[in-house]
């Protein structure tokens, strides 16, 4: 098993900044590609970003590109976030996810393990 604890959302301006972070306990960390999936009301779960075991790659969905950046820290077992430019559009409940598969995993469905999310709102 592994635990997820996402933190870092809150109400921010459009044009602003926030920095998630999700941290995990449990098995090893570094066994793991973690991404990052977002959810607003009536719509289904949304990829946004993942990161490799090592975090020497990344994928994003287009919608986000050169905003969000993925990133991870394997000694203190912390996936983080970090979103810039924010538009109303990005306004949901952000999801970090374990994945066991060794490739650039888009499907949520297919992950392993869940936080409970964190709230980001966009104000207009």
């Amino acid at each position: 098993q592994v635990q997820l604890v996402e933190s870092g959302g809150g109400l921010v301006q459009a044009g602003g900044s926030l920095r998630l972070s999700c941290a995990a306990s449990g098995r090893t960390f570094s066994n793991y590609d973690m991404a990052w999936v977002r959810q607003s009301p009536g719509k289904e779960r949304e990829f946004v970003a993942t990161i490799n075991r090592s975090g020497g790659r990344t994928y994003y969905v287009d919608s986000v590109k050169g905003r969000f950046t993925i990133s991870r820290d394997n000694a203190k077992n912390t996936v983080y976030l970090q979103m810039n430019s924010l538009k109303p559009e990005d306004a949901a409940v952000y999801y970090c996810a374990a994945d066991s598969s060794r490739m650039v995993n888009t499907r949520p469905r297919e992950y392993d393990y869940w936080g409970q999310g964190t709230q980001v709102t966009v104000s207009s």
